[in-house]
């Protein structure tokens, strides 16, 4: 356990991509958030080095903004456990919370950003929202689409993405960035105003 974070006026975003832990699952459709947060990190100049609250977490500075970005070495089902820890440590307000994850429903390259709702089914997301005792907080669902065939879709999302799609992956986790940066500087509403209507687009 570390130490309690004193009182601040100002806290920071805690943004966290959910995924499993371990080398076999780096690359599949499930750990795609942290694929978002390892490209954020990236952009911003930051690295995971630091273990706090059973996450991965890097910190990173945008002018007077704070942002802790947050990889749980829990589990995907465990999720919420990471989540509580460091929001409570850092206490960052449910506003300023944001989570990124997998979504099978949505076809590959579609993001869907909102302010809150349920789970979906997301064992991630329910843990989370378990933990927190509220579902009032935004989210970054990343598509990864459907399973072909007879393939059950907890089998579809430990896979890697396909050789197709793996081409245009790197265009999604950008797109995914900066729409996580406009979560931060431009708020909730506008975010979704630019990236929830844009589906397929690779020039953006």
């Amino acid at each position: 356990m570390f130490r309690k974070q004193k009182t601040d006026d100002n806290p920071p975003f805690l943004i966290v991509g959910l995924g499993n832990p371990g080398p076999e699952y780096k690359f599949t459709r499930h750990n795609v958030g942290f694929l978002v947060l390892d490209e954020l990190a990236k952009e911003l100049g930051e690295t995971f080095g630091k273990v706090q609250g059973n996450a991965m977490v890097a910190i990173a500075k945008q002018a007077n903004t704070r942002l802790v970005l947050a990889k749980p070495r829990t589990f995907m089902n465990n999720s919420g456990s990471a989540v509580g820890t460091l929001l409570r440590f850092y206490k960052v307000p449910p506003e300023k919370l944001l989570i990124i994850y997998d979504d099978a429903d949505l076809p590959f390259e579609t993001l869907r950003i909102r302010p809150d709702g349920g789970s979906a089914g997301q064992k991630g997301m329910r843990s989370i929202i378990e933990k927190l005792g509220t579902q009032d907080f935004a989210r970054m669902r990343v598509g990864v689409s459907r399973p072909k065939g007879r393939m059950s879709t907890p089998d579809h999302v430990l896979q890697e993405f396909s050789d197709e799609e793996q081409k245009w992956l790197p265009h999604v986790l950008k797109r995914a960035a900066k729409a996580t940066m406009s979560f931060v500087n431009e708020g909730i509403v506008a975010t979704m105003n630019k990236y929830n209507t844009k589906e397929n687009d690779r020039d953006s």
